[in-house]
């Protein structure tokens, strides 16, 4: 792999955490205005037009997908899309969202060791280290330089229902390794993106989304906007591209980055403060990225030295 792909990849995994951070800020304006189930219904639908002319544009054929490949789509817009927001959108109803995304932050630790079980990624001590720092960070931002109060309550029925998102979405990262096998990143991600839609439209409708969608402003159109095509539209191609040029351990990392650009933008847009435990979680969150993933760097720019000089 060329040594500017690879880092082409980074940026695009830095990019889509920016975007996912920013969704935070476009769901807030949304709250009390739209539906939880009409949001995502909204947000997807809308994202399978951007989808499909992205991979329009790009040449990718579009065709209709047939036998497992189908079922593995329905599995795909199942766990990643209609699962992930049901769990999520329910158990934000009982617990705040700071705590919810302590809980989700556990993605990669969870997607890393079932990676090693299912695909045999190795998980060496740096990795795990690694991980560990980057979940320490996501930890300290999330809540504001108080981890040991994440233990004052007991497990809820909502800790559960956001661990319920948790499994959703590290089902949706591998099964989506498994399906890229014969489908490109672009078209894995529009087609769960539809399937997605399809299986929220009748939750939605019974929110009343077909009714309701006709009362909403100019900025909840633009936030449904922002979160179909940067929160949903890039942001997932972006993340396919990172699982299959480095995996699905690392790409997944970079999910720790979510709640930090989701506190910068609150600072930058809804002026919230900007303070040392948010500084402390970003150094632990990148230097956990950078363990992580520098052995390998140096390991591939050594090869590619090795071959040049040959």
């Amino acid at each position: 792999m060329k040594k500017n792909s690879l880092a082409l990849t980074y940026l695009k995994l830095l990019l889509m955490a920016l975007f996912w951070g920013g969704t935070f800020v476009a769901g807030r304006s949304l709250a009390g205005k739209v539906g939880p189930l009409s949001a995502a219904f909204l947000r997807f639908a809308m994202a399978s037009v951007f989808l499909t002319v992205i991979a329009w544009r790009r040449g990718e054929r579009l065709s209709f997908p047939k036998g497992r490949q189908l079922v593995a789509i329905l599995l795909l817009g199942l766990t990643g899309i209609s699962f992930y927001n049901f769990f999520f959108f329910s158990g934000l109803h009982h617990i705040e969202a700071g705590r919810a995304a302590v809980i989700i932050a556990n993605n990669p630790i969870i997607l890393a060791l079932l990676s090693a079980l299912v695909f045999k990624e190795k998980l060496t001590p740096q990795k795990s280290m690694g991980i560990l720092l980057s979940v320490s960070g996501a930890v300290v931002v999330i809540t504001k330089g108080h981890p040991l109060s994440l233990f004052n309550e007991g497990v809820g029925p909502g800790e559960m229902l956001i661990a319920g998102a948790v499994f959703s979405w590290v089902a949706y990262s591998m099964i989506g390794k498994v399906v890229m096998a014969n489908l490109s990143p672009l078209l894995s991600v529009t087609y769960s993106v539809i399937a997605g839609t399809v299986m929220l439209a009748i939750p939605a409708g019974m929110e009343g989304v077909f009714s309701s969608m006709f009362s909403y402003g100019p900025w909840q159109w633009f936030s449904l906007f922002y979160l179909a095509f940067f929160g949903t539209a890039l942001g997932f191609v972006f993340y396919y591209e990172g699982i299959k040029t480095i995996g699905p351990t690392r790409a997944a990392l970079f999910i720790n980055f979510v709640p930090v650009s989701a506190v910068l933008s609150g600072f930058v847009i809804l002026g919230e403060a900007l303070t040392l435990s948010l500084l402390a979680g970003l150094a632990l969150v990148s230097s956990g990225v950078y363990l992580t993933n520098v052995q390998n760097l140096f390991r591939r720019h050594d090869k590619r030295s090795e071959n040049n000089s040959s």
